[in-house]
């Protein structure tokens, strides 16, 4: 795969594009490899786990977090089908029909917004406009957590997230057991979200 991978339109916002930009260049004009001759030193790597991975190019190439793992994603682009494959993630995530079916009840939910941008990550599902305003994430037991961009007192069925994987700007989230819970109150919520993104 070339240095493209990862930046497809309909899955990033602009600033993510930017940033995605921005790493490679500066990667070059500060080494001196493109980002395709680090992905082919990258393959190299003994180590086979992605953490492991992480690790060992860091120490051995003296690359940052952020930049050892875009190169590590175009390197090993089948281990982040989330940037490469956002339907193939998604699947993945989503395997249990009744959380599914709650996700698809958030996704006719935020369908309509304008200039909506859906990604996909290893362990959510999010939406954005400028940023993130919301994410859900498939829980045991067939429910369905969510994630706002909204304080935790826009509404009593609200919580305040406690080590949640996705963005800092969602401060507040509801757990939702099934799609009828995706309601005119949680769809209100999101336009604010979204409103404010």
């Amino acid at each position: 795969m070339g240095s493209d991978t990862g930046t497809g339109p309909e899955h990033l916002t602009e600033r993510q594009k930017k940033w995605f930009a921005s790493v490679r260049e500066s990667l070059e004009r500060e080494t001196g490899k493109t980002l395709d001759d680090w992905a082919a030193i990258a393959r190299t790597c003994p180590e086979t786990k992605p953490r492991a991975r992480l690790a060992w190019f860091k120490d051995h190439h003296g690359l940052g977090q952020n930049r050892a793992s875009y190169v590590l994603s175009v390197a090993f682009p089948s281990e982040r089908p989330t940037w490469d494959n956002p339907d193939e993630a998604r699947a993945a995530l989503w395997t249990d029909p009744a959380s599914l079916a709650i996700f698809e009840a958030l996704e006719t939910a935020v369908a309509g917004f304008d200039g909506l941008v859906t990604g996909q990550r290893k362990t959510y599902s999010a939406w954005s406009r400028e940023f993130q305003f919301a994410a859900a994430k498939p829980v045991k037991g067939g429910t369905a957590m969510l994630g706002l961009a909204v304080t935790p007192d826009a509404s009593p069925r609200l919580l305040e997230p406690r080590n949640e994987s996705w963005s800092e700007r969602l401060r507040a989230k509801l757990t939702l057991s099934s799609p009828a819970d995706v309601d005119d109150e949680v769809r209100a919520l999101l336009k604010t979200a979204f409103e404010r993104s």
